[in-house]
């Protein structure tokens, strides 16, 4: 066995991939601290094809260093925006038909194997600060909650790793269920 190269992936190039079909996720960055976290979800976001990320709040924009560090020119391919304020963010997506689903600890969460994706909609999974998760006002107005199991002694996973799981989860079940 032996790793590919590069140059054998078959990967897009930027153009292509700005023009292909997208997976109707949008990833919403709710007060996230880290920039290195921002950059690593812009890197799931394009592995994913995902179809937007929207940064708020305190959120790190690009360009910035540390996003750069971990977005690996992922802030080139994935089409983003930012706007102060999460709950104008949700208000207008909800306005556009899409569910907002925050990915939280919450009374009445939905285990991440047992949330039933249904295929007509388009999600926006929101994400919430490191420290205090989700803002209550987002939680008050989502359609639902996602929880990751866990089984360990830590509270909750690094917000990296979340999107990573999640968006996995997700874009397996649009992208393979059938």
């Amino acid at each position: 066995m032996r790793k590919l190269a590069v140059t054998e992936l078959g990967r897009p190039s930027i153009e292509v991939f700005k023009n292909q079909p997208k997976t109707p996720i949008i990833l919403v960055l709710d007060n996230v601290r880290s920039a290195l976290n921002v950059g690593s979800a812009f890197r799931t976001a394009d592995a994913f094809a995902i179809e937007k990320i929207i940064l708020c709040g305190i959120t790190a924009q690009p360009p910035n260093k540390e996003i750069t560090k971990t977005a690996l020119g992922a802030t080139e391919s994935v089409d983003w925006e930012y706007e102060k304020d999460p709950m104008d963010v949700i208000k207008k997506l909800k306005l556009n038909n899409y569910k907002i689903i925050a990915i939280e600890q919450a009374e009445g969460s939905i285990l991440l194997q047992n949330f039933d994706l249904q295929q007509d909609y388009k999600y926006a999974l929101v994400f919430g600060n490191e420290v205090n998760g989700v803002s209550d006002a987002v939680m008050e107005i989502a359609d639902a909650a996602i929880e990751i199991p866990q089984f360990g002694t830590k509270h909750s996973l690094n917000i990296s790793v979340c999107v990573g799981i999640v968006t996995w989860e997700l874009f397996r079940n649009i992208k393979f269920k059938n």
